[in-house]
């Protein structure tokens, strides 16, 4: 059988994922404190505001704006150039309780049922795999590797004109679930305005494409096709560029393509 199968990733600096972070780091806060939260933290961002709502039964004692400010610096938001500035953006808080219908529906000894219940319900698709040693497909496994060595490039500084968010992409051709070719890989990155395009081409297919494909692709001599960097000269990139909403990359977090449906749990 003859197929391709297409995964992409997005650096801890998309909207998207830096919603993602913020929501765990709240959720790793309360549990830290108490290990029995009940958390359903969600944010939105665009530039220059954060907004934290949704509900949290806890006995910690949390400080959203501290959290929220430290995970967005901690990418590497610090400069309103960026799209968002961790110490001077807006950051408003509208976490309230947990619903009492919901919690006696889950609650062990309460509601209809004495049994112990949960929250809502959710499907998942994957399974492991002898791929890659994170028994990951390897499209998803590469497309991850991408986006972590640029971020690992831009916090060196040994690529100093990236900023935080990017996305790649990675097509791989299957005959028999054997991979024949990586058909197509997309790189996409924010920079800074003095870079050419030529510049950012030759520096993400050497320092990272070639980096990261040769040790899983050239090593079996499977051939690539072709990469395609920046085709949208990406410089209004993170929240000047895009919104951010949590649970909006639920497929980059799980098994890279597939059937996904219901909530994303914390």
């Amino acid at each position: 059988m003859h197929y391709y199968f297409s995964s992409e990733s997005v650096s801890e600096g998309h909207p998207d994922k830096l919603c993602d972070q913020v929501s765990d780091a709240i959720l790793d806060a309360a549990l830290t404190q108490d290990p029995n939260s009940r958390v359903a933290a969600e944010t939105f961002a665009t530039t220059g505001l954060i907004l934290v709502g949704g509900e949290i039964t806890t006995k910690a004692q949390l400080d959203i704006q501290s959290i929220v400010r430290k995970t967005v610096a901690d990418i590497g938001y610090t400069n309103p150039e960026f799209g968002i500035d961790a110490n001077s953006c807006s950051v408003l808080n509208a976490i309230h309780g947990q619903s009492p219908d919901i919690a006696q529906g889950v609650n062990e000894g309460e509601g209809l049922f004495k049994a112990l219940g949960a929250g809502d319900q959710g499907m998942m698709f994957g399974y492991a795999c002898k791929q890659t040693e994170t028994l990951m497909p390897l499209p998803i496994y590469l497309a991850h590797r991408l986006v972590q060595k640029l971020a690992t490039l831009r916090k060196s500084g040994d690529i100093p004109y990236l900023r935080p968010d990017a996305k790649a992409q990675i097509s791989l051709e299957y005959n028999d679930r054997t991979v024949k070719s990586a058909h197509t890989i997309v790189v996409s990155t924010q920079h800074a305005p003095d870079v050419s395009q030529e510049q950012i081409a030759k520096d993400v297919t050497e320092h990272v494409i070639k980096a990261i494909i040769a040790q899983n692709i050239f090593s079996q001599k499977i051939p690539v096709f072709q990469s395609m960097i920046n085709r949208a000269f990406c410089l209004l990139g993170g929240l000047s560029g895009d919104t951010g909403l949590t649970g909006r990359k639920i497929v980059v977090d799980t098994y890279g393509s597939g059937h996904l449906r219901g909530g994303i749990f914390r």
